[in-house]
């Protein structure tokens, strides 16, 4: 936005300085040019008046030598023709060729017409400047006098005068561009600020912490005065997420008791019911299960929503031990778990993410893979990123469901007889943007789901490590 505000001070300082500077050179120019017109004009009609005798007398000895002397000392040419345009005298020898506008005006000389002011001579015009006077004797044109002077000087002192013009334009711009300068960051520094308190309001509400102001009481009043509405809607924002994070989580943990009570006592009625209500008794049994997974996975997200100090962790040994943790539920449900992929890999995570990550994606896999199946877990990295892929066998997503599957509550109408919450897959996600990094869903060759958590990798060199193997 700076740029854009220099560039319109510019162009208006450019009309400006365009605005008076050419009209300034065009006019020294054409007042030089007429003082050059004025000047020939004087010396054409006195040598034109000198040229009545010797053209009449039909001698033009004494006139050469004029003309000649005038030459000598001024530089400019003279020539006398006669009324049928044959030259009877000049000032040098070879006399200058003139072309077509010298030529027109010599017969406009012949006709009695006396010579117009030029237009303007630019710079790169290197055409003299001829002048063609009719010689009269008694009011009969009797022949022309014409001179022909070099404009070398002329255009070069309009060349001078452009050029001082065209510098004083360009000083005038970069006066402009200095004194613009602080008055654009003075009305700009607001909006850097705002601009920059955009993110850090991002940060506070995932940290749960109130955002830094960006008002400082600088620029103009009007963005002082949105400085100060933004901080007051990053507050309120700030608050209002953190209220509603902490009533989930607290609504969350509160109702585990009532919740554990309930089963306590549903638990309890087992034996003192008749058939006809041990059915429903065993579905009440069951709902207070479902309810109990969904509050641990709200718990669990409200955990995952919080931003917490990135440490760097050792991946093969988080790896190890959720595989450790989860391959007996994998052997009892007839599901391989494998490991492969790159070793020694290091990535910048909070305490527990990984773990949280991992046994979201283990369960997911697991719980959506038919027996006989297997689930590969796989480590691998690129230059700036850790990637952790569970694969699973199962019957995977439609290609337009990858999007919405990390969507919290979130489950696919193939699916909903499987049972879970909807949460795994937002937990991971969540847990892993949190980390700074991105969690992805691909759809492999050979069917099934793939997840991939990228991490920011922590290099060897950087945790004061030797490089790992491959």
């Amino acid at each position: 936005m700076a740029a854009r505000l220099l560039v319109i001070v510019l162009f208006l300082v450019g009309l400006l300085a365009a605005g008076l500077g050419v009209p300034l050179a065009l006019t020294n120019a054409y007042a030089n040019q007429l003082e050059l017109f004025t000047d020939r004009l004087t010396d054409t009609i006195f040598y034109a008046s000198l040229a009545e005798r010797p053209i009449t007398d039909a001698d033009t000895t004494g006139l050469t030598a004029d003309l000649t002397r005038y030459d000598a000392v001024y530089g400019v040419a003279v020539l006398v023709v006669d009324r049928e345009g044959e030259l009877v005298a000049a000032s040098r020898r070879p006399a200058p060729v003139l072309d077509d506008a010298g030529r027109e005006r010599v017969e406009l000389a012949l006709a009695n017409r006396r010579s117009e002011a030029y237009p303007l001579l630019l710079p790169w015009d290197d055409r003299p400047m001829v002048l063609a006077e009719p010689v009269l004797v008694d009011t009969e044109v009797r022949g022309a006098v014409v001179t022909v002077s070099p404009t070398t000087a002329l255009r070069a002192e309009e060349l001078r005068v452009w050029s001082l013009v065209a510098a004083a334009g360009l000083l005038a711009l970069v006066m402009a561009v200095l004194v613009a300068l602080p008055i654009v960051r003075w009305i700009l520094r607001p909006v850097r600020r705002l601009d920059e308190g955009t993110g850090r309001v991002a940060a506070a509400v995932l940290a749960g912490a109130g955002a830094e102001p960006v008002a400082d009481g600088t620029g103009p009043p009007e963005l002082r005065r949105l400085s100060v509405s933004f901080d007051r809607m990053a507050e309120t924002v700030t608050q209002a997420y953190s209220a509603q994070r902490a009533f989930v989580a607290d609504a969350s943990h509160q109702l585990r008791n009532p919740l554990t009570a309930l089963r306590l006592r549903l638990s309890n009625l087992e034996g003192h019911l008749d058939a006809a209500g041990a059915e429903d008794h065993v579905a009440a049994l069951e709902e207070t299960d479902r309810l109990s997974t969904l509050l641990d996975g709200l718990l669990a997200l409200a955990r995952a929503e919080r931003t917490a100090p990135v440490a760097d962790v050792e991946v093969d040994p988080v790896v190890a031990d959720r595989l450790d943790a989860w391959r007996p539920l994998a052997e009892h449900t007839g599901l391989q778990l494998l490991r492969n992929g790159r070793r020694g890999l290091r990535a910048a995570a909070p305490t527990g993410a990984i773990e949280t990550v991992l046994d979201a994606l283990l369960d997911n896999a697991v719980k959506f893979s038919p027996r006989g199946g297997t689930i590969t877990v796989r480590t691998a990295a690129t230059a700036s990123h850790v990637e952790i892929a569970v694969r699973d066998t199962g019957p995977g997503l439609a290609p337009d469901e990858l999007e919405r599957a990390t969507g919290r509550f979130w489950r696919s109408p193939a699916q909903s007889n499987v049972e879970g919450s909807g949460l795994g897959l937002a937990i991971a996600a969540r847990t892993v943007e949190v980390a700074g990094g991105e969690l992805r869903l691909e759809l492999p060759a050979g069917g099934g789901l793939q997840v991939i958590a990228r991490l920011v990798r922590v290099a060897p060199e950087a945790a004061g490590e030797e490089p790992g193997g491959g």
